[in-house]
């Protein structure tokens, strides 16, 4: 999730941007699962749709870099361990929502989520 606001806001003064990313309720994660347990998301369909309308359509594969890569490489900045999460970017198709919009988001083979923008 992303406040606009408040992202340009950060912009217009020169200032980091992540506030704009930082705040209350902006990181909503569906249940995780061991990866042993799923199967190769690499390859899986990914997609998005507010109040039951497709808004984002894609497959991981089109990341530009892999699970693995992705992983490697914060690998050598940071100790990573079981149970971290790590944000990358989001397939085209972003656009507001306002309150009372249900955003529904899943990867294919693994536990859907569901928010209500309240």
């Amino acid at each position: 999730m992303t406040r606009r606001d408040r992202q340009m806001e950060m912009r217009q003064m020169g200032r980091p941007w992540e506030i704009g990313k930082a705040f209350d309720l902006s990181a909503p994660i569906a249940p995780l699962h061991k990866a042993a347990e799923t199967h190769n998301v690499d390859n899986a369909p990914i997609w998005l749709q507010v109040n039951g309308e497709d808004h984002q359509r894609s497959d991981i594969r089109h990341l530009i870099w892999s699970v693995n890569e992705t992983i490697s490489y914060l690998s050598g900045f940071f100790e990573l361990q079981p149970g971290d999460l790590i944000f990358t970017g989001t397939p085209e198709g972003v656009g507001a929502v306002v309150k009372g919009d249900v955003i529904t988001g899943n990867v294919e083979g693994l536990t859907p989520i569901a928010v209500k923008i309240v």
